[in-house]
């Protein structure tokens, strides 16, 4: 899509202006006639890059939709079918009930879309950082079977339940977080401010310090004289990794790592079926082709480790390969789990016992997040008391012998 300036006049003959995006000056023309404008000029935008552009263009500075905000856009689009209102006539009334923001832009761009004769999935289709891939397979069979509204309840369930599940690991995940970073910060206390006061105290008695107390101080000497090179090593680290995260290679090594990290690599790998199974079902449920579902659960799993062996599982069915083998193959589902994606295939329900699936999948999910506290305590506990053994060894050791010497 291009960006046109046009210049015309309605049928009072008052003077019209403004932009708009279209493939060309031909469906711009076709676009102001729907809407009685006579064209007088219409040329293409050309845009000066300035800082400011750099700032909106670049999706690092820009701000995102957020989950409860698509949950919300998905409730209020199913009112409007559901209740009967014209498309356009709906959107445009939700549009003009939200604050301005990428959600807003993108409706009244949709709008302007749909004017122009595009369907709602065309549409969104020049959206998809905001709609992805699932969203806009399922508005499109929504069209396609006139059960816009269904999928519209569908897709806002869906994401309702995937916005519990991120909250709930990331609510597992906060005091282990909040532990290591205050370790952190301790090690770098201790060993800029404790350490060499009682440095000087050992240099005062001259004695030969055991190796535990020789290790702190040398360490202690690192960060008082070379804090900075510290500081800049743990910055070149952290950035490293954040760039070469986003290459293929970096990427699937993280996400295959997520999978095998201890305690925590069952509940990402739990979570990621829970929602593969869930889009499938809720695919299937809507009428899509096996083939193209699985394609599309495979986009939107948000693991390129896991996302290679769904392809693996597309690739077996469409050689005409079943459902029970080829997800059994993958090696990602336990015996359970497999046997009712058997009986579903036999059944011809494959939809609804995928749905059982996911509820067990998600209960499982529930019950480890409620125990995941009582599985990395012990843990985080062993490991404070190392460091408070390393500590105490290496400063009261030789204050000890210092005792024994004296008396």
């Amino acid at each position: 899509m291009t960006n046109f300036t046009y210049y015309g006049r309605d049928q009072k003959g008052v003077a019209v202006y403004g932009n708009v995006d279209r493939s060309s000056e031909v469906d711009v023309a076709s676009f102001l006639a729907k809407k009685n404008i006579i064209p007088i000029k219409i040329e293409e935008t050309i845009h000066k890059k300035t800082l400011d552009s750099f700032f909106k263009d670049n999706h690092w500075f820009t701000k995102k939709v957020t989950d409860e905000e698509l949950i919300m856009f998905c409730r209020q689009m199913y009112t409007i079918n559901k209740a009967g209102l014209p498309l356009i006539q709906g959107i445009e009334g939700l549009a003009a009930s939200i604050p301005e923001g990428p959600l807003k832009q993108s409706l009244l761009d949709i709008i302007s879309r749909l004017e122009s004769g595009l369907s709602l999935s065309q549409s969104m289709m020049h959206h998809t950082r905001i709609f992805n891939h699932l969203f806009i397979g399922m508005v499109k069979i929504g069209e396609g079977t006139g059960n816009l509204d269904q999928v519209f309840l569908q897709m806002s369930v869906y994401l309702s339940r995937d916005v519990e599940t991120k909250k709930a690991i990331k609510s597992a995940l906060r005091y282990p977080s909040f532990v290591l970073t205050a370790m952190v910060v301790a090690l770098f206390v201790v060993n800029l401010m404790v350490i060499p006061a009682f440095a000087d105290m050992f240099d005062r008695f001259g004695a030969e310090l055991p190796l535990p107390t020789r290790v702190l101080l040398a360490t202690s000497n690192f960060f008082v004289n070379y804090w900075w090179l510290v500081i800049l090593l743990m910055l070149a680290t952290i950035i490293g990794f954040i760039f070469w995260v986003q290459t293929p290679e970096g990427r699937y090594f993280l996400h295959k790592s997520k999978l095998k990290a201890p305690i925590v690599g069952l509940l990402v790998n739990k979570a990621a079926m829970s929602r593969y199974v869930r889009s499938f079902s809720l695919m299937l449920s809507a009428g899509l082709p096996l083939n193209k579902a699985i394609g599309l659960c495979a986009e939107i799993i948000d693991n390129d480790f896991l996302a290679e062996k769904i392809k693996k599982i597309k690739s077996g069915v469409e050689r005409g390969d079943s459902l029970h083998r080829t997800h059994r193959k993958s090696g990602m589902f336990s015996p359970l789990i497999l046997q009712m994606i058997n009986i579903g295939e036999n059944s011809g329900q494959v939809d609804s016992l995928l749905m059982e699936v996911a509820e067990s999948y998600e209960r499982e999910l529930d019950y480890d997040l409620q125990s995941l506290s009582s599985k990395i305590e012990p843990l985080l506990i062993l490991v404070m008391a190392g460091f408070v053994v390393v500590l105490a060894l290496g400063i009261f050791l030789p204050m000890w012998e210092m005792f024994s010497i004296q008396q």
